[in-house]
């Protein structure tokens, strides 16, 4: 006989002083639903006051990803079937956990080792401890999908070096290992067949004793980024006041890359883009991690209940797949000229803290 029992999406064990958490959703690249959430939240809650967890792990299973962020169908099934407020209660629960490893009084290692994305960036890129290896590939590719960056990610953007933030926000692109140390989205780089004695050495070596001298006896220096080269021409273009001179200074460039980056930004989504450009900025202003998420929960909720192209978004790439999304407006020329101002301005029903 077979045992049918599911198994669980979230392994919790302990290991000498270390607490464990790997998602376990292989199948999905560990894409987080509600449930997984809910433990997480719960077992953090659980081990503050154990003694006997000293140090706690965030990985996940299978080779191919930590997580390549929320699930994205179930949030898209919530909407069209009229669930609203399920989705804001997910939004509020993964954005609670998010300030919990930000502010979790014990130290949080996260390995986002392959890809980690959206919802994955908010559990590995609040950790005390964040590491990367040469698999890694990480990303806040909500503007593809007619959505904005959130789980802290603007807070993360905000304070990438010279106006990277405004870059990866608003075109989604893929940063390797060596890019997310630059930009401040990684603290260490260790290669991926070094993991298992690294999660052995946190749970069993005793000497050194603090999970960052640890990590620096298998952290290595990763091949260079190629980003602080192309930071000038960024800075340029990305510091411009609107989305459309962005685009408009990308195109006057002249560069082949920085036309592609141009025709990319003019095929996404117009209204998102322009969310993400004021998220951003307002996050890099912000007080703390707190004060940014409570700026995109407002955003996140405005796409939720008022605008039709995050539904547009998920159908076109998921859904259908048929790669033609239909966005309101279509163009940057049709916007208002303030057109992040009512996702600014959105009150939810419920306060996210």
């Amino acid at each position: 006989m077979t045992d049918s029992t599911p198994a669980p999406r979230v392994l919790v064990r302990t290991e000498g002083a270390l607490g464990r958490l790997t998602l376990n959703r292989p199948e999905a690249i560990n894409a987080l639903d509600r449930g997984m959430i809910e433990i997480l939240t719960q077992t953090l809650d659980a081990w503050r006051d154990d003694t006997d967890v000293q140090i706690v792990l965030i990985d996940g299973e299978g080779e191919r990803g930590m997580c390549a962020g929320g699930d994205v169908r179930a949030l898209h099934a919530q909407i069209v079937g009229g669930r609203a407020e399920e989705t804001a209660e997910f939004f509020r629960a993964e954005y609670a956990l998010n300030a919990l490893i930000a502010e979790y009084p014990k130290p949080v290692v996260a390995l986002a080792d392959g890809i980690t994305m959206g919802g994955g960036i908010g559990l590995a890129g609040h950790a005390a401890i964040r590491i990367v290896t040469e698999r890694s590939k990480l990303a806040m590719p909500e503007t593809r999908i007619g959505f904005t960056p959130d789980v802290g990610g603007t807070w993360l953007l905000g304070r990438a070096p010279g106006r990277f933030g405004e870059y990866f926000g608003l075109t989604g692109q893929t940063m390797s290992g060596a890019d997310a140390v630059y930009l401040g989205f990684a603290d260490h780089f260790v290669p991926s067949d070094r993991l298992d004695a690294l999660r052995e050495a946190l749970a069993f070596r005793a000497d050194p004793t603090g999970p960052s001298e640890i990590v620096l006896l298998f952290d290595e220096t990763p091949e260079p980024s190629a980003l602080p080269a192309l930071r000038p021409a960024i800075d340029e273009a990305f510091s411009a006041p609107t989305v459309a001179e962005i685009v408009d200074r990308l195109h006057a460039q002249g560069a082949t890359d920085a036309a592609a980056i141009a025709d990319l930004l003019e095929g996404l989504a117009p209204t998102a883009l322009v969310v993400t450009l004021d998220a951003v900025r307002e996050a890099r202003e912000a007080s703390g991690l707190r004060a940014a998420l409570e700026g995109e929960y407002r955003r996140v909720l405005w796409f939720v209940n008022e605008h039709p192209d995050l539904v547009e978004g998920i159908r076109a790439q998921l859904v259908d797949k048929d790669r033609d999304p239909h966005w309101q407006p279509a163009t940057l020329a049709e916007l208002d000229s303030d057109a992040g101002a009512d996702a600014r301005a959105y009150v939810p029903r419920h306060p996210l803290f």
